[in-house]
Order: structure tokens, then sequence, then C-alpha cells
């Protein structure tokens, strides 16, 4: 793992085209800001393994003598806020 020290409006760059923003530090808790291509999924951990779950039971349950007619969580089920205009 890898561990930076960033300030407030101080970046991270992952890749060419993902962007890590500190956008507010506190004493207990860091607020980010993540810009990527709408092609990646950002999720917070706990959202990504509940999805992660969801679509384990969905696939375990059509694996069983009776098809399961829930639909499976998608990462594109999730609406994604529209970006801030830069203006």
């Amino acid at each position: 793992m890898l561990i930076l020290s960033r300030r407030a409006g101080e970046s991270i760059m992952i890749g060419d085209d993902i962007v890590i923003t500190v956008m507010e530090a506190g004493r207990d808790h860091v607020r980010i800001g993540v810009e990527a291509p709408r092609s990646v999924d950002v999720h917070r951990q706990e959202v990504y393994l509940a999805i992660s779950e969801a679509n384990r039971e969905a696939q375990a349950g059509a694996a069983g003598p009776v098809a399961n007619t829930g639909r499976a969580v998608s990462a594109g089920s999730i609406p994604r806020r529209p970006k801030p205009n830069a203006d």
C-alpha cells in the first residue's frame, strides 16, 4: 500500500485519467473528490462490497433448481452525480 500525505486542495493522480483531490481534512475525517472517466465505477468500499455480495447471492440463486427472479445489483444501476460545471 502506498501512503501519501496531502493537504486540502492537493491531488493524487492514478494513471492518466483519475484524479483524487483532498477537499477538506478534519480531525477525524477527510472529504475527497474523485474525477474519473464514466467507464470507471467509483464506490465507497462498503457499497462495492454490498454490490458484490448481492451479485454473488443472485448468481447462487440462479444456479439452484428454481431460477431466482430477483435482479442482481450492478454498478450501472447506481446513479452517478453529474459533474459540477467548471465555469
